[in-house]
């Protein structure tokens, strides 16, 4: 039998707690990423980006509304943050 790994929005949040960030029980994938951008600072920034870069370049296969919200919601935060702060 074959298993796929796949990130869903359980393991996002998941993921996102263990960097350290707050967010309300039972969030949506868009939720989350909502609230891990809020109040971006250059370190939570590196933390943000370091798990994206995980999550796109890993063997997982990401569940669709998991990267939609990624795709909407983190990547632009990052990229202005970065263009914002260097």
């Amino acid at each position: 039998m074959m298993h796929a790994d796949l990130i869903d929005q359980d393991d996002l949040l998941g993921q996102l707690r263990a960097l350290g960030f707050e967010m309300p029980a039972g969030a949506s994938a868009e939720q989350a990423c909502e609230c891990a951008v809020r109040g971006l600072s250059a370190e939570r920034a590196r933390a943000l980006r370091g798990l994206v870069e995980q999550l796109y370049t890993g063997s997982a296969t990401i569940l669709p509304a998991v990267r939609q919200a990624i795709d909407k919601q983190l990547l632009p935060a990052l990229a202005n943050h970065k263009s914002l702060h260097g």
